[in-house]
């Protein structure tokens, strides 16, 4: 990895679907604070014209030519899951930094070469999602350090939506709601309690057939799954994942401890404060969301300023290979009704330094249902 450095970092985009839109506004504060450029894109030929409404100089529709720009220091992938694999190792074998949408690879040996080569290329490899990074993440990641939970020995996730209707392959051999929206709650939680030992799962296509721009499509992938971790000691989490879901209500993410109980408000990658029971407090705290503007593409930013700096990541590839592994393990347990062993560790993220400590203000909701002594 270059040292610290001063100059923008010279971004090249390859994708210009849905998801570029998310990302857009935080390229655009880092082109106003002069951390990065955005050099050059690469996308099928229909979308030349939106790369020429976003002002980027030079279009290529050979991702071999758009690699062998010079001018290029760091590329984002943002295309279809399936294509991840192949696109960051072409980008790091070309020595240019590498941030990826979720997931990584879609299979476990794919994303360990792809680790490795990082490594070997001495090159940033940044792994959406980027959950950790939210300051409500850093916030209950102090609160369960320092013991408000007691010992956490259960949990729940839950991230599901209808499904989408502008492209198939989500819905395709390697897309699936496990590896789509799954991977959400499944780093959120591995961050929060470390790797995690065993995993066993059941899923299934519980609408065979769907409808992608008007035209019927049938479902190869897994739109319902319900994942079990065991993450050792007796703490057992399960996690729901499906294109199955009109609305719902409740928190994204539920953690039960020894002494206590917290509930994420919203989804971990768009949270909206959280509540917490006590038993030292004996009631319920509601604490306000302190950082609604936070952005779930906030990796972008942290990404570009390492690279500028030369400081370590955060959203580690090593915890990004473990989730991959529980997505795999998973699938494999759904196919043949095992328990799968885990054998991938990391180092669990904590807090940055500027995510301040817990906010002590909270809204105090009495529990009517304990008696008073």
């Amino acid at each position: 990895m270059s040292p610290a450095s001063i100059t923008p970092v010279r971004l090249g985009i390859a994708g210009f679907g849905n998801v570029l839109g998310a990302y857009w506004p935080v390229v655009e504060r880092l082109r106003h604070l002069g951390h990065a450029q955005v050099i050059a894109g690469t996308a099928p030929e229909r979308h030349r014209f939106r790369a020429a409404d976003l002002g980027i100089p030079r279009f290529d529709i050979s991702y071999v030519d758009f690699l062998n720009n010079s001018e290029v220091d760091a590329v984002i992938v943002l295309t279809p899951m399936q294509d991840h694999a192949s696109m960051v190792r072409a980008a790091l074998e070309a020595g240019k930094h590498v941030l990826v949408e979720k997931p990584l690879a879609t299979d476990l040996d794919s994303a360990r070469q792809l680790i490795e080569l990082a490594r070997t290329q001495r090159r940033l490899l940044c792994c959406a999602p980027f959950t950790v990074l939210s300051p409500t993440f850093q916030t209950i990641a102090r609160r369960i350090d320092r013991g408000d939970l007691g010992r956490v020995v259960a949990g729940r996730g839950r991230y599901g939506w209808a499904g989408p209707d502008w492209t198939g392959w989500f819905y395709k051999k390697g897309g699936g709601a496990l590896f789509d929206l799954g991977v959400y709650n499944l780093t959120t939680l591995t961050g929060w309690l470390g790797p995690a030992r065993r995993v066993t799962a059941m899923s299934g296509v519980a609408i065979p057939q769907r409808l992608v721009r008007g035209t019927p499509t049938a479902v190869e992938s897994e739109d319902n799954v319900q994942v079990i971790l065991d993450f050792g000691d007796g703490c057992l989490v399960t996690v729901f994942a499906g294109f199955t879901v009109q609305q719902y209500r409740g928190p994204g993410i539920e953690l039960y401890g020894t002494e206590g109980t917290l509930n994420l408000l919203g989804d971990d990658w768009d949270p909206d404060g959280y509540e917490l029971w006590r038993n030292a407090a004996g009631c319920w705290e509601l604490h306000k969301e302190t950082h609604p503007e936070w952005p779930w593409t906030d990796g972008l930013r942290h990404w570009v300023d390492c690279i500028r700096s030369g400081a370590e990541l955060l959203v580690s590839p090593d915890h990004a290979y473990h989730v991959i592994e529980i997505m795999t393990q998973a699938q494999a347990s759904a196919r043949d009704g095992t328990c799968r062993p885990l054998h991938s560790r990391f180092h669990p993220p904590r807090t940055r330094d500027d995510a301040g400590a817990p906010s002590v203000e909270a809204h105090r909701v009495h529990d009517r249902t304990r008696t008073e002594v």
